[in-house]
Parts: structure tokens; C-alpha cells; sequence
């Protein structure tokens, strides 16, 4: 791969500057793509994008950027966009630094900025050597997560398609789910998720079988689809409904039947159980009815210690005696048939016999 270091001033890469959402972000009198398919949404905060504009004014090195040659006069941005955005959205106006915006600085202020120079290496190669070079120079900084190195790879119509519903600000994805999602859109978080779902985990896959089709429409209305479900067996949302594998519980129950009505009681009296202490699992276990889910609170060290002494040591299933901690506390009345977790419904089993009875 030809790496060549250049040097532009700020005004050069600022001419033609332009943030649309019909035309991308661009710059460098339109020969720059500063914002690729394959990147991020701009997620400096105001902290770190007034330190872009104090070094530039204070002359201090900004870090070397790179830019991938895409054409015999064309480039588009490898590393360096966040720090590229935050200087011509200062030029631009979008924003103010020390009290200043760009048109309050004097010729001379505004003259050190436009004339800063800045280190920016050209790359040029094939696909797979500028990718592999996208992913190293990366490290640092705002860093990337597995699926913004997939974007990376698998550019195309739909990933731009994909992006538009699931990875911007406010995103179609947002408004419909943000009490079921976890992460960020920008982050691309929603995209991830959804490419987990519809792929039983093969998100990667997905992409490579489908990077060329001309829209993500199977993978929106796939989303919309999970999402109704949700909605319609478990009407009231609550907190602990945020960031669950709802994709994989479609997969796996969609087909049921079920009660939304019974479901929401069931819900309800499980948030009220004290011997429940995973209050998340409870939407799996009332889909599976597996309570492991659910995390039951587990006897005390006394509670077994008391139950130790009144069975003398004696497991009562196989009657044989065990050392205490040869044994395992377990209810004698089972907590799916109300039993609590106390003193009184406490039993000790060897460990043998506890997991016999969980293997039934």
C-alpha cells in the first residue's frame, strides 16, 4: 500500500464544506467524502470538539489524519473525521469557542486558523489494504466497535439504506424502540442488534449475502415484526424490558400462543416476589418457564444450617448422612407452588440427589 504524507491548510480542506443529508459531508473544494458510508456519525461532545479548535489556534499539533484516494483527484476521509468536522463546523458557524463565533474573530485570529497546517497521510491501494488500514489507524481515540468495522467492509446501497433506519440520530429505529433497545444508534447498537436477530447471530454473514441489494427493507420490516410482538403480548412497558434478546424470543416463540392479559398479571405478581431477584429474566421465564431465569433467592448459610441440625445431617431422600457441606439447600415446598424461601420451607439434600431432582 503508497502511503504519502501531504500537507493542507485548514481553508483548503474547509473549501466547499457541506453537511446535507442528500449529499453527505463533504469538503476540499468537493474532492473530499468526509463522512464515507463506513463512518461513524460525528459523536464528539462540546468538551472534545473545543479542544480541536484550542490546538488549531494555539498551534499545537493536531495528530496526524489520513485520507484513502478514491479517484485521480478524489479522497474520502480514513481517520480524522471528527477532528475535520469540529474545524469547518467551527468556520461554519455552527457553534462558538471562548465566547467566540468564527465571524466575531478579527482577520488576524481567523487568518491563524484558516493557515494552520495539517499533517494528512494519502493512501492508496486496494480495497482490502485500505480496510486493514482503516481498522489500525482506529485504535485510538473514539474506538471502533465490531459493527463500525463492518460497515467498513461491506459498503454498499444497503448499508447506506440500513444506516438511514437504524444508525442516525432519531432514526426511524429510535422512535420505535428505544424502551426495548440498548446502546446508541450512532454507535451503531440498533444496526448490530438487529443483525444479531435476524441472523441467529451471524450478523457478518447477513451483510456479505445482502451488502449489493438495493435496500434493507427485509431487515426493517424483519425489525417492525419483533417489535408488534413485543408490544402485543407484553402491552405494558416497563424498565426492565429495555435491552432484552427480544429478536431471539421472536424467533423462538413467535408461533405461541399466548394470553397478554395473563401475561401482564403474571408479570406483575413476579416484579412483587422478594424471592425473585432477577426481575429482567422474568419475560423469558414466563416464555420458556424455565426459573433460571428468574434467579430464585437462595437459602441463607443459617437457614441451612438450621435445617442441617434438625435432619441430624440426614439427607431425606436417600437417607444416607453427609457432611454440611456435602448438601444443598432446596424448598420443600417448591417456589413455583408458592413455597417462599424461609427457615421453614428449608430441606438439605446431598448434592447428588438435589441434582437428580433437577435433572427431572
Amino acid at each position: 500500500m503508497k502511503i504519502e504524507p501531504k500537507n493542507f491548510k485548514v481553508k483548503e480542506v474547509f473549501e466547499g464544506y457541506k453537511d446535507s443529508a442528500e449529499e453527505g459531508v463533504v469538503g476540499f473544494g468537493g474532492k473530499l467524502d468526509i463522512r464515507p458510508q463506513y463512518q461513524r456519525e460525528f459523536v464528539y461532545d462540546e468538551k472534545k470538539r473545543a479542544a480541536v479548535i484550542n490546538t488549531i489556534k494555539n498551534g499545537f499539533p493536531l495528530n496526524v489524519m489520513y485520507w484513502a484516494k478514491t479517484g485521480d483527484d478524489t479522497y474520502e476521509v480514513l481517520d480524522g473525521q471528527q477532528r475535520t468536522i469540529s474545524f469547518c463546523q467551527y468556520l461554519d458557524g455552527d457553534f462558538s469557542f471562548d465566547g467566540k463565533y468564527a465571524h466575531n474573530l478579527t482577520n488576524d485570529e481567523r487568518e491563524k486558523i484558516e493557515n494552520y497546517e495539517l499533517l494528512i497521510y494519502i493512501c492508496e491501494g486496494t480495497d482490502k489494504e485500505k480496510l486493514d488500514w482503516f481498522e489500525i489507524v482506529n485504535i485510538a481515540g473514539e474506538k471502533l466497535t465490531d459493527q463500525e468495522l463492518l460497515n467498513a467492509v461491506y459498503t454498499g446501497p444497503w448499508l447506506t439504506d440500513a444506516k438511514r433506519h437504524f444508525s442516525k440520530t432519531n432514526c426511524p429505529a429510535y422512535g420505535l424502540a428505544e424502551k426495548y433497545m440498548a446502546g446508541s444508534p450512532i454507535r451503531q447498537d440498533y444496526l448490530a442488534t438487529v443483525l444479531k436477530w435476524i441472523s441467529n447471530g451471524n450478523g457478518q454473514e447477513y451483510m456479505a449475502s445482502h451488502q449489493h441489494d438495493d435496500n434493507a427493507s427485509e431487515l426493517w420490516q424483519y425489525f417492525q415484526t419483533v417489535i408488534s410482538w413485543v408490544k402485543t403480548i407484553f402491552p405494558k412497558d416497563r424498565k426492565e424490558m429495555k435491552g432484552l434478546d427480544w429478536g431471539r424470543l421472536y424467533n423462538e416463540h413467535h408461533n405461541a400462543s399466548y394470553n397478554a392479559t395473563k401475561l401482564e398479571e403474571d408479570v406483575t405478581r413476579l416484579m412483587q416476589d422478594e424471592d425473585v431477584t432477577n426481575k429482567r429474566g422474568i419475560y423469558e421465564y414466563l416464555l420458556t418457564g424455565d426459573e433460571k431465569h428468574l434467579n430464585i433467592r437462595a437459602f441463607t448459610d443459617n437457614q441451612k444450617r438450621e435445617a442441617y441440625e434438625k435432619q441430624k445431617g440426614i439427607c431425606p431422600n436417600c437417607g444416607e448422612h453427609f457432611d454440611i457441606g456435602e448438601m444443598e439447600g432446596d424448598h420443600i415446598t417448591p417456589w413455583i407452588e408458592g413455597g417462599k424461601t424461609s427457615a421453614e420451607n428449608c430441606k438439605m439434600l446431598c448434592r447428588e440427589c438435589n441434582r437428580r431432582k433437577s435433572d427431572r
